[in-house]
């Protein structure tokens, strides 16, 4: 090789050296928008899905982008929230809550939107399967077939003598819906009568309890929404105050002095949803990607509370409990 060959060989490679350094400083940074509604235990269950994440790979603020959103169980910031989200121009959005995601899909048909825990998907029109979710999006749904049911012979277990059954729901809420169906079948089978009253604000809660005195009211399922979760010590204190055991699907319910949490775990959910983020940076489509439901279950129950309300909890069902708060 002569020396002007040599000469313009080597000054070609010092020059693509730092074109291929630039290159690597300007990799794309995934961009991951959450968007939660703020309930259930949202920021208690984030962290898992940021280690999982960590484990597939992905290092926050280098390939990573977290770029989180929390509603705080306030319904008038979904659609504003949503709207920032989708103008940033995220890879993909995760998101916790009914209504939050359904704000979600009236903001955007095409970024991919990831459930981490979601109602009852199919019934509410998010996905048109679960096997076959279509459209763009895709995710877990935080409920199961049989649930509510279990809600119900759970209270029966440690109110044998409950007759009548109160369930605090939200009539809005599709998911609501076929929990209410299934714990109608569940009282038919237990000989119990459940009872449904609204409760999406701190007044209608109140005056449901009220009532619940003159109904002969022997128990209550919360079923779960922000508004539910976001007054849970307001519940947790009329139910204390009416002796009534209580049941809720999480267990930050039964942290805050419920009698019983029987539900899927969030932490379990918010990890599986890393998952999925990872599958669709790496180029899956949403209408591709099955709906997963929940396989980890938890049962808690708070004896101190059940010591105040003067009952004795089966020791076979102590035994089966995840965890006994004392």
């Amino acid at each position: 090789m002569d020396r002007r060959a040599f000469l313009g060989t080597l000054t070609g490679g010092l020059l693509a050296a730092p074109l291929a350094a630039g290159a690597q400083q300007a990799a794309k940074v995934a961009q991951v928008g959450v968007f939660a509604a703020g309930a259930p235990g949202f920021h208690a269950s984030f962290e898992p899905f940021r280690q999982r994440l960590r484990e597939l790979g992905y290092v926050e603020d280098q390939t990573l982008a977290l770029l989180v959103r929390d509603a705080e169980g306030r319904a008038d910031r979904y659609a504003e929230l949503a709207a920032e989200l989708v103008r940033l121009r995220v890879d993909v959005i995760v998101v916790q809550g009914n209504v939050a995601l359904a704000a979600l899909k009236q903001a955007t048909r095409t970024i991919p939107i990831v459930m981490a825990q979601i109602g009852d998907p199919v019934g509410a029109g998010f996905v048109a399967s679960l096997a076959r979710p279509g459209g763009n999006i895709t995710g877990l749904s935080n409920m199961a077939e049989g649930v509510s049911a279990k809600w119900v012979e759970l209270l029966k277990e440690v109110a044998p003598k409950a007759t009548r059954l109160a369930v605090l729901q939200e009539p809005q809420n599709v998911a609501h819906a076929n929990m209410w169906s299934e714990i109608q079948r569940a009282g038919r089978a237990l000989s119990v009568t459940p009872l449904a009253w609204e409760a999406r604000g701190p007044d209608e809660i109140e005056r449901a309890f009220s009532a619940m005195s003159t109904e002969r009211i022997g128990a209550v399922i919360i079923l779960p929404h922000p508004a539910a979760f976001l007054n849970r010590r307001q519940i947790v204190g009329l139910a204390t105050k009416h002796r009534l055991p209580a049941i809720y699907a999480f267990r930050e319910f039964a942290e805050a002095g419920c009698l019983m949490s029987y539900g899927p775990s969030m932490a379990d959910l918010w990890r599986r949803a890393a998952d999925f983020v990872d599958k669709i940076l790496k180029g899956a489509k949403p209408a591709d990607l099955p709906v997963d439901q929940p396989t980890k279950f938890e049962l808690v129950i708070n004896l101190k509370t059940a010591k105040a309300l003067g009952l004795t909890i089966p020791q076979s069902l102590l035994q089966r409990a995840d965890q006994v708060i004392e």
